[in-house]
């Protein structure tokens, strides 16, 4: 009855529900192939958590030859990533807002920009080491992974935004940059911009003026060319609204990397004889995406069984790496991460956890997008998902490429409740009307605090998936998705809720 209203009887839709056992309950289409959007989280993690384990985490390196009796690192001083998603990021780690401290003021307070205790904290120890002068260059090198900014078939559309920032294993603030855009004291002026970068990185190209009245008003866009460091930002906004407060993505995060850590060198007394740049790693593997991943290795099929070397050793034949290490510090534990990107659905943290996976193949090969899907998809199989019923270009959801079925979602939330890391996995879960991307959904009795799943949506594609308390006592296993719903609509989601109410009701 549900999905026979108009508003979304023309839309394409899949429901599976099963007992935790993987029982049957109900199906629909459930065999058909949907794009899962950010349902494409939960492989990721998932084989993260299998593969890596944990309380698996990442290190960044600062490198250089230092003359210890003269202070002077001589040639290049390097900022050696090694795919920390949380790098000075402000969101690590997460919390709910239930949790979150209340603030006395009747207003919020005021927004920080990010202090970059990471990269201070790095140069602190260079500091401690005795560093008074680098007669070279600050680089970023992000060679731990191949350069590959953007994964197979992300739309142009996205780059700018920070939910598009690129992919480098020399992750900074999770590659973005706040800008507010405030309306003028006064009509017909340009409107007040602020963006918040801790070194000039972006010039802001002002096109806006502040209108009258909301009807005037058309709004506030940004647009920026890839490879540009110019920001246009264009529209109108009225004398009355509030501030629009967007995120955008950082076009070279290796790049901009060295130039907070050669700002904050020379904030600390210490000399830069050279400027700051970025050192890539060029992708040099032209096998198909399609091809690659339907073609696995005997080394890939033993890995993805747990079989495989670590290669947390392995420096990949970076030039850099045989210079001693001058400075380091450990990410927070993978379950911390897996956590904030589920929670929130990261993109940026998705697609480091899938190029992660690829390293730990201890091969020192290249380390690329491919070779991650590959290893992903090596585990499922071996942990029994049938291969042609799914196909991820990505570990985000980002891919307009990627498909699966709610039957492999419902089978990976089955085997999930049977592995050791199962708790950590559930938890990183948004709660309905608790927290994360379910937060503003599901907010009463009975289905407040009793849903545990992932959101997604991608275009006119939406998912949701995971795990409900239902009216028996029971906890049942769901997977809903809908493809091919009108553009700007938002009517397949409040269908989608009630399909939700209605197995808690009825099992």
């Amino acid at each position: 009855d549900l999905l026979n209203d108009p508003a979304v009887a023309r839309d394409h839709w899949g429901i599976l529900v099963t007992n935790l056992d993987g029982q049957l309950i109900y199906g629909l289409n459930q065999g058909q192939l949907f794009h899962p959007a950010s349902n494409t989280k939960l492989f990721t993690t998932a084989t993260a958590l299998a593969l890596l384990g944990p309380d698996h985490t990442f290190k960044t390196r600062v490198t250089g030859e230092l003359n210890p009796t003269t202070g002077i690192v001589k040639g290049d001083l390097t900022l050696l990533g090694g795919g920390d998603a949380n790098l000075d990021s402000q969101d690590l780690p997460y919390i709910s807002p239930a949790a979150r401290p209340k603030l006395d003021a009747p207003h919020p307070v005021l927004h920080q920009p990010n202090p970059m205790r990471d990269i201070q904290s790095l140069v602190a120890q260079l500091v401690a080491k005795g560093v008074k002068r680098i007669d070279g260059d600050i680089v970023g090198n992000d060679g731990h992974f191949a350069w590959e900014p953007y994964p197979e078939s992300w739309s142009i559309d996205d780059a700018v935004w920070g939910y598009g920032a690129p992919v480098s294993a020399l992750t900074i603030a999770d590659n973005q940059l706040r800008i507010e855009i405030a309306p003028a004291l006064e009509t017909r002026q340009p409107a007040s911009i602020t963006l918040d970068q801790a070194v000039p990185y972006y010039t802001i190209q002002n096109e806006t003026r502040t209108v009258a009245t909301r009807d005037e008003a058309t709004g506030i866009q940004i647009a920026r060319n890839i490879g540009s460091r110019v920001l246009r930002v264009y529209g109108s906004i009225a004398v009355k609204d509030e501030a629009d407060v967007e995120h955008v993505a950082i076009e070279d995060p290796a790049e901009y990397a060295a130039m907070v850590l050669r700002a904050r060198l020379l904030a600390q007394g210490i000399y830069v004889k050279g400027s700051a740049r970025a050192q890539h790693r060029p992708a040099t593997d032209a096998t198909g995406f399609i091809s690659g991943l339907r073609h696995l290795t005997w080394e890939e099929h033993e890995l993805a069984k747990g079989m495989g070397a670590d290669s947390s050793g392995c420096l990949h034949d970076l030039p850099i790496a045989s210079a001693p290490t001058l400075a380091a510090l450990d990410s927070a534990p993978l379950k911390e991460d897996v956590l904030l990107t589920n929670k929130v659905s990261q993109n940026l943290h998705a697609e480091l956890l899938l190029r992660q996976l690829a390293y730990r193949q201890g091969l020192c090969g290249e380390v690329s997008s491919l070779q991650g899907a590959k290893m992903a998809r090596a585990f499922l199989i071996h942990a029994g998902f049938d291969s042609d019923e799914f196909i991820f270009f990505d570990g985000s959801g980002l891919s307009s490429h990627d498909l699966v079925t709610p039957s492999a979602i419902a089978d990976l939330l089955q085997f999930a409740t049977t592995q050791p890391w199962f708790a950590d996995w559930k938890a990183s879960l948004p709660v309905g009307g608790e927290d994360g991307t379910l937060g503003g959904r599901f907010a009463k009795p009975p289905l407040k605090d009793h849903l545990f799943a992932k959101t997604g949506t991608l275009g006119e594609a939406r998912a949701l998936s995971g795990y409900l308390d239902v009216a028996s006592g029971r906890t049942v296993i769901f997977s809903i998705m809908v493809d091919n719903h009108l553009p700007g609509t938002t009517a397949d989601r409040d269908t989608m809720d009630k399909i939700v109410a209605a197995i808690q009701a009825a099992e």
